[in-house]
């Protein structure tokens, strides 16, 4: 069933779970129309990657996820060869007289066939193609593979020397994510559709628990997002939580038995919250004066 506008997109989202604003809803819808691969920046715990797994589930496509880091390059994200695989298969020639002084060179062909390819995430999505191809922070990648990605974006296509050209029928849905550890170039960002994603508002994350924690008690439900949104305020929390932690939180107090956020229960599953040592001393004194309040 085609998406024919925003509206369309926020109802096929929201039965996967996953809610998104008008804005989100439209840069989506935009993106999937026009074909354009669509950059999404903000905070961690936003719902960047989410986005991506929703879209894929809302759509039934596979998805691709393509995780960089620093020190990636084209090899991890295109393919590679079985080289243990292409020795056995020479020495399956040579016991069985294969290889021969004339024969070396149909050899050296048959080692570059389809079933030595090792395909890695992007070559996988033009394959598969229609998919849904995630590139996850790709602001820890460097320049060289920033170039590369919008050389592949561009065409939709790889050049593999020995094999030819693969073409993806049709283009994948490409969402990258990044958190901005650092800004990533404008020609990059020129062949995207961008948006930025702020952590949502108290309602907006008390419905989201709502859809994806349905077995958390309403009164539990509000508390928690009500204690996480006075969190988010403060600025000396190292990496203040996001939605995924709420989840994380709501539904370890709901596993201890918990109605309500008491200071026992709230400091036992502060590893659910927070990630930090400092943060955890923190966040533990600021619910001591929350809850005595």
């Amino acid at each position: 069933m085609a998406l024919e506008s925003p509206e369309a997109v926020a109802a096929r989202l929201g039965e996967t779970g996953y809610l998104c604003d008008d804005a989100l809803a439209t840069v989506t819808f935009l993106a999937l129309r026009m074909e354009r691969p669509l950059l999404l920046e903000g905070e961690p715990g936003t719902g960047k990657t989410a986005l991506a797994e929703a879209i894929a589930q809302s759509l039934d496509l596979p998805l691709v996820r393509l995780q960089c880091y620093e020190g990636i390059d084209a090899t991890q994200a295109l393919y590679d060869w079985d080289f243990p695989r292409q020795i056995l298969h020479l020495r399956a020639l040579e016991a069985t007289g294969g290889v021969g002084p004339t024969d070396v060179e149909e050899a050296e062909k048959s080692l570059y066939d389809d079933r030595f390819l090792l395909a890695r995430p992007v070559l996988q999505a033009l394959q598969a193609s229609p998919a849904v191809l995630l590139v996850d922070e790709v602001d820890r990648a460097d320049d060289e593979f920033e170039a590369f990605l919008l050389e592949v974006l561009s065409t939709y296509q790889v050049s593999i020397p020995e094999l030819g050209t693969v073409r993806a029928a049709t283009p994948p849905v490409v969402v990258l994510t990044s958190n901005r550890t650092r800004e990533l170039h404008d020609a990059l960002k020129r062949r995207c559709l961008y948006h930025w994603i702020e952590h949502p508002g108290l309602e907006r994350e008390v419905e989201i628990l709502r859809s994806r924690a349905p077995e958390v008690s309403e009164g539990l439900r509000r508390q928690v997002v009500e204690v996480v949104q006075r969190l988010r305020d403060r600025d000396d929390l190292q990496k203040p939580p996001g939605v995924a932690e709420t989840l994380d939180w709501a539904r370890a107090l709901q596993h201890l038995g918990s109605a309500e956020i008491d200071l026992a229960a709230a400091s036992a599953t502060l590893g659910a919250l927070v990630k930090y040592r400092e943060d955890a001393e923190r966040v533990r004194q600021a619910l001591d004066q929350m809850l005595r309040a």
